[in-house]
């Protein structure tokens, strides 16, 4: 391995911190929205809710929607969330149940295709996650291959529990209650459960409607055209909000792509705070370009409740200043902000803390944004924990409060046999057990059992040529390898350490012509089933992780 100068990582430093600024809109945003944000879930999310709502006015854009799926289908049969990535049971199985609802003689040999894929994949059973079966149930039962009532009831009644419902459901809850709308329309009912529906009816409409009424009405919820199609869809087929069903056909019409698709929800804050992190840890703190996204910051904190998911003020979602409140985005835009100068920022990263120490659940842990959830996608999680705590302790809450060290009491106990960490929204285990780390040495645990573990794991989990991956034989990848660089470097590893040295040496070969690195599929939609990249986190890890290589290369 050649030597690695400061000089040469500096130069590195310094052309990838060009390339990230690059995307940088006039407003502040770090806009990688050309990256991977058309979707065939997305798609089949419009398509489908179209049909329902709006078949006539709308068929344009069905067929056009059709076409779209029908000319993404990989030539395996199958379909993946992000076109071009490997195909994947989730969007398959809706995608072809899709085809046959909308387009049963045109697209016939195309729905075929999916359903053989299927079949060879194991069927619906085959899916390693319930709550992607229960979706995929449900659009088999659109198309008549599963019955309605061999679906399981969702008792709408438990939406009168408003403390339970929120925990059993979490950020699902719009769309569960507009399943359960459609369900108790269109399933046959005994005398009582057609009262329960009755009793639980009103309540859920008004679950929808917060959420839809939080976001400024606009006819998008969550502004992802998945999310919105499961609302519009349960919503029209149970002949429920009819303003909302309207303002989502309108909404599909003015966010549908020339081409024929929708994407996904846009992640504006998330990849400005993972690109503005990468910079202001690279040391940009005082480059006037990063004084926008600043202000992108501070303006999209959000100064009211979401009252769906019984969450206070004071919270950053993925994206705008009405979107869904998120621990995670929470913790990293406060880590960001405090890496300004001054004191401008100093208000609203109290406000931040508050709201995530509101939110710590009773065990010590942080999942998405619904104090103690049972929601397994939604936490509670190793890695949400590690980024709540990360920005709880850049605001100023110091180690040694009690309620850091309950969090570290639950990392501990949330350990994997083999030492490594689970991470909800990123693949496998190389990016948990990394966070994990890095927060365990910070908040005064360098030393324990549980850092030592992961720390072996991820000695252990390094490829052959220096990279990351998920910690088996996959292809390593830049988000990984910096996870595992930066945590290591956290942890007390030198410049001369073997395996630092071995994996910077691998990012800084991974670069791109124009200085900046690919992305890889490590972000899960949903875990174990849907994945897509996302160039401002594979940039901005990369930065942060050369960054603590040379500001350690100067004090060794």
């Amino acid at each position: 391995m050649t030597t690695l100068q400061a000089e040469e990582i500096s130069r590195v430093i310094g052309a990838a911190a060009e390339a990230v600024f690059a995307v940088q809109r006039p407003d502040g945003v770090f806009d990688y929205g050309g990256d991977g944000l058309t979707s065939t879930l997305s798609t089949v999310g419009a398509v489908s809710a179209l049909h329902f709502a709006d078949p006539h006015g709308s068929a344009d854009l069905i067929e056009r929607g059709v076409a779209w799926l029908r000319e993404r289908q990989s030539p395996g049969g199958g379909w993946s969330m992000i076109p071009g990535e490997p195909d994947e049971p989730g969007p398959t199985a809706v995608a072809a149940a899709t085809l046959h609802l909308v387009a049963p003689d045109d697209a016939a040999d195309a729905v075929a295709a999916g359903l053989r894929w299927m079949r060879e994949f194991g069927g619906l059973e085959a899916i390693p996650h319930p709550e992607v079966t229960a979706w995929c149930r449900q659009f088999y039962s659109f198309v008549g291959w599963l019955e309605i009532d061999e679906m399981r009831r969702f008792p709408l009644e438990l939406t009168l529990l408003r403390g339970p419902f929120q925990r059993l459901f979490d950020l699902r809850a719009p769309m569960v209650c507009a399943l359960g709308l459609a369900q108790a329309a269109h399933r046959k009912q005994t005398p009582l459960t057609r009262l329960l529906a009755k009793a639980g009816t009103p309540r859920a409409l008004s679950i929808i409607r917060q959420v839809y009424e939080h976001e400024g009405s606009t006819g998008g919820w969550c502004e992802d055209a998945w999310v919105t199609g499961l609302i519009c869809g349960g919503l029209a087929r149970a002949g429920l909000g009819e303003d909302m069903v309207a303002g989502a056909v309108r909404w599909f019409r003015e966010q549908a792509n020339a081409d024929g698709s929708w994407n996904s929800g846009p992640l504006e804050l998330t990849w400005s705070m993972y690109a503005a992190g990468g910079l202001l840890e690279a040391g940009y703190a005082t480059d006037e370009r990063l004084l926008a996204t600043r202000e992108i910051f501070l303006r999209d904190q959000q100064d009211r409740p979401f009252t769906a998911f019984g969450c206070p003020p004071g919270f950053w979602g993925w994206s705008g200043a009405r979107g869904w409140p998120a621990s995670l985005e929470t913790g990293e835009i406060m880590s960001a902000l405090v890496r300004y100068p001054g004191d401008r920022h100093r208000p609203a990263v109290d406000a931040g803390a508050a709201w995530l120490l509101a939110q710590q659940d009773t065990r010590g842990s942080w999942g998405l944004c619904v104090r103690n959830t049972k929601v397994a996608n939604s936490g509670p999680c190793p890695h949400m924990t590690v980024q709540s705590l990360d920005g709880l302790l850049d605001s100023g809450v110091p180690a040694s409060d009690p309620r850091v060290q309950k969090a570290v009491t639950w990392l501990q106990s949330a350990q994997r046999p083999d030492g490594s960490y689970e991470s909800v929204w990123y693949r496998m285990h190389t990016a948990g057990t990394s966070a994990v780390l890095q927060t365990l040495v910070r908040a005064g645990a360098g030393d324990s059992e549980a850092a030592r573990g992961a720390r072996d794991w991820l000695v252990r989990a390094q490829l052959s040529d220096g990279s990351w991956g998920t910690g088996g034989d996959e292809p390593g990848t830049v988000e990984e390898t910096a996870w595992a660089v930066g945590a290591l470097l956290v942890a007390g590893s030198g410049t001369e350490n073997a395996e630092v040295r071995r994996g910077v040496r691998w990012l800084v070969d991974a670069r791109r012509a124009d200085g900046s690195w690919p992305a890889g599929p490590v972000n899960e939609y949903v875990r174990h089933v849907s994945r897509y990249s996302n160039r401002a986190l594979a940039n901005g890890l990369a930065l942060r992780a050369l960054a603590r290589y040379r500001d350690r290369a100067g004090r060794d």
